[in-house]
């Protein structure tokens, strides 16, 4: 991870992503999370506030250490034990079928091998469990769709390997997980190629 993924980027991330819309979209994707969870892309521990009671631990995934130690607060007010297992989505270090949910927020955009990931999801989910998310990516109107392939270079560049044309449906399905709820819409507030959404649910196809 270069300087500025490291240094820089999380604490812009810490700001960027707590506006008021994320956390009610934050509350919905969390509700009914319960026992071990696995959280995909920990970032600085926005989605800890948000977990219901039932939720047991957080094995947290997160490549940014400095995101961790600003999680700091965050994870001694949650009221659950957080622990830092890995820090790559795409080979996790855990054991077959041990999570009772994953969990994932605005987070495939920016793992290199997102298909890959998604395996690993579905390899550590439980039988009948299922995987809580929202992403941002690729959006249905033709115009929109043209400014993100232009902006999505500079995007990446900015934004530590975020991608703004991702096709969240295929990732999910190519790797091997079946949607069962899905929402998308645009963000209030945010330019149209940054903010298309995609919240929902998915299990193991």
């Amino acid at each position: 991870m270069s300087w500025y993924g490291e240094h820089v980027l999380p604490r812009i991330v810490n700001v960027v992503m707590n506006t008021g819309q994320m956390r009610k979209i934050r509350t919905r994707v969390c509700a009914d999370l319960s026992g071990d969870v696995v959280e995909i892309g920990f970032g600085t521990g926005h989605n800890l506030p948000f977990l219901p009671p039932a939720v047991r631990s957080v094995r947290a995934v997160e490549p940014a250490g400095l995101g961790v130690r600003l999680a700091k607060e965050r994870i001694e007010a949650a009221g659950v034990p957080v622990q830092v297992v890995g820090l790559d989505g795409q080979s996790l270090p855990l054991e077959n079928e041990s999570a009772d949910a994953v969990l994932c927020t605005w987070s495939l955009c920016t793992i290199p091998d997102p298909v890959a990931a998604v395996r690993e999801m579905r390899r550590v989910l439980r039988p009948g469990a299922q995987l809580h998310f929202v992403e941002h990516g690729i959006a249905p109107d033709p115009g929109v769709r043209r400014w993100q392939d232009r902006l999505n270079g500079i995007q990446q560049r900015v934004g530590g390997g975020c991608n703004l044309n991702r096709d969240i449906p295929a990732i999910l399905a190519g790797g091997g997980l079946e949607i069962t709820q899905l929402d998308t819409f645009y963000g209030k507030g945010e330019p149209k190629p940054y903010g298309y959404l995609y919240e929902g649910r998915a299990r193991v196809s």
